[in-house]
């Protein structure tokens, strides 16, 4: 209990952050569609924030080096909080698109700064239960910022006052806390072509979720408004969805754990596949109840599938490039989201609100036919990693899973 409350200043801070930030995709896309933008345009959104998650990845470790955590976790806040009070200032969809950049440097810089943090302050008698509570916390703000948007008014300034509040509220535990912060950490190498060599099915695994993923979370609201579902059906849709992933983590892990891996990344884009029909049938469509149990079981089948890739990949990891691998695929899940929402919103003006499930499904279908072709190519192996539950944070969330009991044994 001790070891949680020294930890309590990083949790409530990381919480807000997400609470805020995360709140600004589905957001921005109804102010977006209020004001005009296209949907082309309201998907470059979404790729503009992966591309600044991308981006605040690769610079916070240096920004950390140089300046310490808590000034770094405030610069990034500082960033995060005007570019949300811009939207309000500055109505135009290429300025927004540069505001997302901001929001996604702020959010993957402030895990940064938590997560090295953590890393530095685990020890072997607390990591678990440690490591436990943070991804509570993450997915708790993850589902919370959902559920924000049913109270905000789209393309109201409030709306973004509102955030903008939450965000800078967020500096406030992290800026009082006492504990000495942590030695900066060392930004980890990226070699995504040893990564790709070592597990070319993880690594697909992990593009395949990064493509899904942002499409989801960043072209839903184009394809709520297609259906002229409510704001509040749109928030729980989305919630839905993060709520079912964590719920079948528990779940996904057993089954990663008891059988070959391969077959729980291949069942799960088939169990993903046959909901994306589903949800494109009319009757799920005409019905806003069975659309968020529907998301709730989307995000059962697919959410688990990242864990899943990167348990996979580290089967075949040496001990010396554990974090190493794990950066680049953070690196990997990136590039596929900064794509996925542009590529998504195009192919909804071109066929229609259900060509989102169309799109995942044949993401999926890759997945699928990529994974029986690697089973020809070599058995599984006998000694396996320990699954873990992993955000999809930063670079550095490898460290964390890296030591003492978390060790995986091979």
């Amino acid at each position: 209990m001790r070891a949680l409350v020294s930890f309590a200043a990083l949790f409530v801070s990381i919480a807000l952050v997400q609470l805020g930030i995360g709140v600004l995709g589905p957001l921005d896309a109804l102010a977006g569609a209020e004001a005009g933008f296209s949907t082309r345009e309201i998907g470059l959104l979404g790729s503009a924030h992966f591309l600044g998650f991308f981006i605040g990845c690769i610079a916070a470790p240096v920004l950390v080096s140089r300046a310490g955590h808590s000034r770094a976790f405030a610069t990034l806040t500082a960033i995060g909080v005007v570019s949300i009070l811009l939207h309000a200032i500055w109505v135009d969809p290429i300025a927004w698109m540069i505001f997302r950049i901001g929001g996604g440097l702020t959010v993957a810089g402030s895990y940064t700064v938590v997560e090295s943090w953590l890393q530095a302050k685990l020890q072997n008698s607390n990591r678990g239960r440690v490591l436990s509570t943070y991804r509570i916390v993450d997915m708790s703000g993850a589902v919370g910022s959902q559920l924000l948007l049913i109270q905000l008014d789209p393309g109201v300034y409030i709306s973004y006052v509102v955030v903008a509040i939450i965000a800078v509220i967020s500096l406030t535990p992290l800026s009082l806390t006492t504990a000495k912060p942590p030695p900066s950490p060392e930004r980890p190498r990226l070699r995504p072509i040893r990564a790709l060599k070592l597990s070319p099915l993880g690594a697909l695994g992990v593009i395949v979720v990064g493509a899904t993923s942002s499409s989801f979370r960043m072209v839903s609201p184009i394809y709520a408004a297609e259906l002229s579902l409510s704001k509040t059906d749109l928030a729980l849709f989305l919630a839905a969805a993060m709520l079912g992933g964590a719920l079948a983590q528990p779940a996904a892990g057993w089954l990663a754990d008891k059988f070959d891996r391969r077959y729980v990344l291949i069942w799960l884009s088939i169990a993903a596949i046959i909901v994306c029909f589903t949800l494109s049938t009319g009757v799920m469509t005409s019905n806003p109840t069975l659309l968020i149990i529907g998301s709730l079981i989307f995000g059962m089948a697919t959410m688990p599938l990242y864990s899943v890739s990167v348990a996979h990949a580290n089967d075949y990891c040496p001990e010396d490039f554990v974090v190493e691998l794990n950066a680049s695929l953070i690196f990997m899940f990136a590039v596929g989201a900064i794509i996925s929402p542009t590529l998504a919103a195009e192919l909804i003006v071109l066929y229609g609100p259900n060509a989102l499930w169309l799109y995942i499904s044949v993401a999926h279908i890759a997945l699928i036919l990529f994974g029986l072709y690697r089973m020809t190519r070599r058995p599984s192996p006998t000694a396996r990693a320990s699954y873990r539950w992993l955000p999809r944070t930063t670079m550095v969330i490898g460290r964390l899973f890296d030591r003492g009991d978390d060790t995986p044994t091979r």
